[in-house]
């Protein structure tokens, strides 16, 4: 439908009613919007369409409505693999058409989208008269808050997400502080701005998550604190060696900025919102990619056990070079296959070998790490094509390592011979590694030049049906709906954190958080399941800071389709608990939050796909809490055989971590069940039909 041109005021509503966008056009022709929710402020009245750009005036005000339009959505798609089989995308949408009143009468056009489960908009730059493309200096979108809200957050790092959260209110956020810190290889926080998702809850109790969908060909948006006025403002992140924020041909979008709006902290995990603003499946069939579980060398170098250099002269956990006495190169045709057999007797279809190609003993210190990386080549001790021959015939499939050193240069110009390999030796899928500062000087990794890179990989490993788990990434958007090859990424301060950090690793409250604020932006591969959690006799000064329950449980809590079971064999050999994991499904059905708070607790409960079982898991921060469930989520009439692997009487992260119970029951939909876990602890659940 077509407006009235002469209107300054529209508004789209969700279509539940409850979340509604208004659009304002003020009488200096600028734009702004205001978010409601029942009728309450969420976002109050904030700047829209306001650019800085190169060699040509700010585009900010002085501008009149040429058109608007609106259309409504009610349908149903479906995921290749996920949390759930079917989403529903509903949504209404209103399209604001501006103009210049005065030359050079540029045109930018504003789209709004309204789900019940929160907003989404985004910008397009139509075709414009004697102009073929612009360069954005500055996008200076606002989010004015209606309160001090409490935050979770980590700092608008350029160059990694691999800090810890921070839990503080909205005038309180502090990222300059966050700048050093030892145990990060590469950081820079230009400005006291946060990365996306940050997650607030106002003091009535509504929740709230920002973030952005469809990042394509554009730079990664941080959200900088103009904490007198309770708002963000968009800060894009820059090319220092290019000296602008995003150059692009016209006509195009650029990503949406989203709002997740929860009346429950659960329904921020139910939300769909970023992977249904983002485009279909483009790929079709995709059925090449196997969700899984996977083991693979990679701890054992991370506790010291062996390197991933073959001349074992280097601690990659420390970044230091020492003498050693004898080999301890982990990737040995010896040892992957040790590993694959390991897999193959234990439902586990994956192996990941890192260390396996040359380049790792030229790679200490980040220094002329250009060239360094051969993705072709294996160490004289590794037969690639033999573990890939030997793991066929065991039912296990091998998982690729590219690390890239940060030099994606050199990266690019063997994607077509490393890619070929891969899909000569029939492996699908590839975990990648961006450490260290990028290569050339000026990059970093959350920039428009690297997003680029990211999605050249991406869509090379669609073109020979390789899936990619992206290292040091850029942060998901929901890409995976488009490109389901996109199965999994880390983008968080991970386990390995746990074996080698100085600061002691990640709190008991680290998880409870990254599952309301980075596990919201898509699939991490975090690498659960460590069952020596002191590291004996590895690592005397670290350990998890977790109960053995937990890492169960997390691997319900933390979705992935790839599913590391990440300890050394022997620490699972003969023990019980393990059982949970060969159990444990990837690939779901449905997902039911049961309960949760941010930063404290939350228990998810998920249906297999195909088999129908249900997996539970719950965990909590440095407190212990009592966790009831109702199974009313479960189908009438059926009974499961369930197996509850849950903290012991004295179980607690630090004193008494591997302490546990195994508890065998019936239930059904009618039954009720009070599980006590333990501080930094947690239960995980199997009920089989």
């Amino acid at each position: 439908m077509s407006c009235s041109p002469e209107k300054s005021y529209y508004k789209v509503s969700s279509p539940d009613g409850k979340n509604v966008i208004e659009f304002i056009l003020d009488e200096n022709g600028t734009p702004h919007y205001k978010v409601l929710h029942d009728e309450k402020i969420v976002i109050d009245t904030s700047q829209l369409a306001n650019f800085d750009f190169q060699e040509q005036p700010s585009l900010n005000g002085q501008l009149k409505i040429l058109k608007t339009s609106t259309r409504s959505q009610d349908e149903y798609w479906e995921m290749p693999w996920g949390e759930q089989r079917t989403v529903k995308d509903n949504f209404n949408e209103l399209i604001i058409s501006l103009g210049e009143e005065k030359e050079p009468k540029r045109k930018i056009n504003v789209i709004f989208k309204a789900y019940d489960d929160g907003i989404g908009f985004r910008y397009q730059f139509p075709e414009q008269n004697g102009v073929d493309s612009i360069v954005i200096m500055d996008e200076n979108t606002q989010f004015k808050l209606a309160g001090d809200h409490s935050c979770w957050w980590i700092p608008g790092d350029w160059d990694i997400y691999e800090h810890l959260y921070n839990t503080t209110k909205f005038s309180e956020i502090d990222a300059i502080s966050k700048r050093d810190h030892p145990d990060l290889a590469q950081t820079y926080i230009p400005e006291n701005a946060v990365n996306t998702p940050v997650t607030m809850r106002t003091e009535a109790g509504l929740h709230l998550s920002f973030h952005e969908a469809n990042l394509t060909n554009y730079a990664d948006m941080t959200l900088k604190a103009d904490k007198e006025n309770l708002a963000f403002q968009s800060e894009l992140v820059g090319s220092d060696r290019l000296g602008y924020k995003v150059k692009r041909e016209l006509p195009f979008h650029t990503p949406w900025r989203t709002i997740q709006i929860a009346e429950k902290a659960g329904d921020l995990i139910e939300s769909k919102l970023i992977v249904n603003l983002n485009e279909p499946n483009k790929l079709g069939d995709v059925s090449w990619f196997k969700p899984k579980k996977y083991v693979g060398i990679w701890w054992e170098m991370h506790l010291g056990k062996s390197t991933w250099d073959m001349e074992a002269t280097q601690d990659m956990t420390t970044y230091t070079t020492s003498q050693a006495s004898g080999s301890k190169h982990g990737a040995t045709t010896e040892n992957a296959k040790r590993y694959i057999d390991f897999a193959s007797q234990n439902n586990i279809t994956g192996v990941l070998v890192e260390g396996w190609n040359t380049g790792w003993d030229h790679w200490i210190g980040f220094v002329d790490r250009e060239g360094v990386f051969d993705f072709v080549t294996p160490y004289a001790d590794y037969d690639l094509k033999e573990v890939v021959k030997y793991g066929k015939e065991k039912g296990v499939e091998l998982i690729m390592h590219h690390e890239t050193s940060a030099a994606p240069r050199t990266y690019e110009k063997q994607l077509d011979t490393a890619y070929a390999l891969m899909q000569k030796l029939g492996i699908h899928s590839v975990k990648t590694g961006y450490v260290g500062k990028i290569i050339p000087k000026g990059e970093y990794h959350h920039g428009q030049w690297m997003v680029n890179h990211y999605r050249r990989v991406l869509l090379k490993g669609a073109d020979t049906q390789v899936a990619i788990n992206a290292h040091e990434p850029i942060k998901a958007t929901g890409i995976r709906r488009t490109y389901p090859n996109a199965i999994a990424r880390e983008g968080l301060r991970g386990q390995e954190f746990n074996a080698w950090a100085s600061d002691g690793g990640n709190p008991p409250e680290h998880l409870p958080i990254v599952a309301f604020t980075r596990m919201l932006a898509g699939p991490i591969d975090f690498t659960p399941g460590v069952f020596n959690i002191k590291l004996s006799p590895y690592k005397e000064n670290n350990q998890i800071n977790t109960t053995l329950s937990q890492q169960l449980a997390l691997y319900v809590v933390i979705y992935s389709p790839i599913q590391m079971a990440c300890d050394l064999p022997e620490s699972y050999e003969g023990h019980p608990a393990f059982q949970f994991i060969r159990d444990v499904g990837v690939d779901w059905e449905q997902t039911k939050v049961l309960n949760g708070e941010v930063g404290d607790f939350v228990t998810i409960a998920r249906e297999e796909r195909e088999t129908g079982n249900w997996f539970i898991g719950s965990i909590t921060d440095e407190n212990s809490r009592d966790i009831s469930i109702n199974f009313n989520f479960l189908s009438d009439g059926i009974e499961y055989k369930a197996s509850l692997y849950r903290d012991g009487d004295d179980a607690h992260w630090d004193k008494n971590p591997t302490s546990y119970k195994i508890d065998q029951m019936t239930i059904t939909n009618e039954s009720e069940l009070t599980v006590h876990l333990a501080e930094g602890g947690g239960f995980a659940m199997s009920l089989m039909k």
